[in-house]
């Protein structure tokens, strides 16, 4: 998928502690997901990371504390026929402790090998996990 070849444009912030990833899971869903979401209008892939952050888990975190990984792509979870581009920001840094806010119900940490029967967006799974163990961030 090129640049321009998507319907949702959302941005995440990639949070990684003793060798494991936080993914969330919203009201409702069985799938987890990367934290963050869609950009409101007029405002940066960062500028949504840290409202999403804010918003979802409580937690503070600055421009300064993130580093981009890559954009991916992928079909939207649960949408057949819409594609998703999501901006992928390592989290160096934040403040506060991340707890489920607003309409995230569960947050869970997962290093490469994912229990069975759990069910990760693909993006998560097939993308973000393999680049965390392939940069030796994850077991």
């Amino acid at each position: 998928m090129t640049e321009k070849q998507y319907d949702i444009y959302k941005a995440s912030g990639i949070i990684v502690e003793d060798r494991k990833v936080l993914a969330t899971r919203s009201k409702g869903k069985s799938m987890y997901i990367q934290p963050g979401g869609k950009l409101e209008a007029g405002e940066t892939e960062t500028e949504a990371v840290i409202r999403e952050l804010r918003e979802e888990m409580g937690i503070e975190v600055t421009e300064a504390d993130l580093e981009k990984i890559d954009d991916f792509y992928a079909e939207a979870a649960g949408q057949a026929g819409i594609r998703l581009k999501l901006a992928a920001y390592l989290v160096k840094r934040y403040d506060g402790e991340p707890s489920p806010r607003s309409e995230v119900e569960e947050i869970r940490w997962f290093n490469s090998e994912v229990p069975e029967g759990t069910e990760l967006a693909s993006i998560l799974e097939h993308g973000i996990i393999p680049e965390l163990k392939a940069r030796d961030m994850i077991d």
